[in-house]
């Protein structure tokens, strides 16, 4: 999982035999002098958390330290979408009660109003071995979705700090599923460590590879379905008071970007330091400045992969927030690779849970009147996304999955 591939790709489609193939996944792409990026929605290691042949199931090579303890990661679960013709997809979610499941929305949306999927299905797994897959194993406990709840101010935008969903089963989840704690109230995230889980693609090489070429490092396709964990911190959002409003014209409008948070998936070496080489740039803050500039979290920092969207990053054994996307400002500014595979030098990005608390506690809580100006955000979110739908189409590049 060290490398958790961020490419900002999101749900990955399910890569095996019996999964239809699939549609486009959800991509943008910008520029802004220097800065040309590429954001998809999508846990990569600088060591290995896949190996061997096709399909690269666990063995040997499979550093162990990003293995995810069964207690611990009980309550983290395989979600697969199904949209029918469109096909097969992957995320992950939370526990977050007895039958609820916290997400991406973008696992299960393409924009607030926009059809779910026509079965989504959360698979549970007691004392699941690293070397064993979630979805669809038989000893898993498999229950559907009932109800989807996605926030009214998703935009469908792959960039948006509105991206989260959360879902109600059709049954209880079993016993021994571990229910987590969410945090509403980590509004200072900047400079914060989490630990993050997911079951997406994992990496074969690690996620830079041979140091010092990097030539093969990433994500590798075709192998979701095995959890994995690791390490990394919030380097800060984009709206930060720090940057004033320097970020909005090159990832677009803070109205759904400037609470969208990032960290960079360091390898140890100046030159793959994402957070600081771009806050160098002459746009952002100036090359003399090194606030963003640090080495990582050593052997068990992790980016993340298709797959592992909607997952969990935790601060002291609570979730404050969800896997959202991956991002690449290119081998210029500390991409080890070029395009977007969960390389070191990548950014991921994550969507707080304090950003969107009002909702959350309406959505948990339905007996609890919101104030009046909840009201109104979510009444003027609701307006708006028709019209956002529409831009996003226009301004975003779709690419095949």
């Amino acid at each position: 999982m060290k490398g958790l591939g961020l490419a900002l790709l999101a749900a990955a489609p399910l890569a095996m035999a019996s999964a239809a193939q699939a549609a486009a996944t959800k991509a943008m792409s910008g520029s802004y002098g220097d800065l040309v990026w590429t954001a998809q929605s999508y846990i990569v290691g600088m060591t290995p958390t896949a190996a061997g042949a096709p399909p690269r199931y666990p063995g040997p090579g499979d550093d162990p330290i990003f293995h995810a303890s069964p207690a611990l990661y009980s309550g983290v679960v395989s979600l697969i979408m199904d949209y029918g013709p469109g096909g097969l997809f992957i995320c992950s979610g939370s526990l977050i009660g007895v039958r609820t499941i916290l997400t991406a929305a973008h696992c299960v949306s393409d924009g607030a109003g926009t059809p779910n999927p026509n079965v989504t299905t959360a698979y549970f797994n007691q004392n699941l071995a690293p070397d064993v897959r979630s979805p669809f194993n038989p000893t898993a406990t498999a229950i559907t979705v009932e109800t989807y709840h996605v926030n009214p101010l998703y935009t469908g935008f792959v960039i948006d700090y509105n991206d989260i969903a959360i879902l109600t089963l059709s049954a209880d989840a079993p016993s021994w599923a571990q229910i987590y704690d969410i945090d509403l109230d980590a509004t200072s995230l900047r400079g914060v460590g989490f630990n993050v889980a997911g079951f997406g693609n994992r990496s074969l090489n690690g996620g830079c590879g041979p140091l010092p070429g990097c030539g093969s490092g990433g994500a590798t396709g075709g192998t979701t379905g095995f959890i994995r964990q690791g390490d990394n911190m919030f380097d800060f959002r984009f709206g930060d008071p720090i940057f004033g409003t320097a970020w909005e014209p090159i990832i677009g409008p803070f109205s759904r970007t400037a609470f969208s948070y990032v960290s960079d998936f360091d390898n140890g070496l100046a030159l793959n330091d994402t957070a600081c080489r771009t806050t160098q740039a002459t746009n952002i803050l100036g090359p003399g400045v090194t606030t963003f500039c640090d080495l990582g979290r050593g052997r068990t920092e992790v980016g993340v992969a298709g797959g592992d969207s909607g997952g969990p990053q935790f601060v002291n054994g609570k979730i404050v927030s969800v896997t959202s996307y991956g991002l690449s400002f290119g081998t210029a500014f500390g991409d080890c690779r070029s395009g977007l595979q969960s390389s070191c030098g990548e950014f991921n990005g994550f969507a707080p849970l304090y950003a969107s608390r009002d909702w959350i506690r309406a959505v948990l809580n339905p007996g609890v009147i919101p104030e009046p100006g909840t009201w109104a955000m979510l009444i003027a979110g609701f307006g708006l996304v028709g019209a956002m739908a529409r831009r996003r189409r226009e301004s975003e590049l779709a690419v095949s999955a």
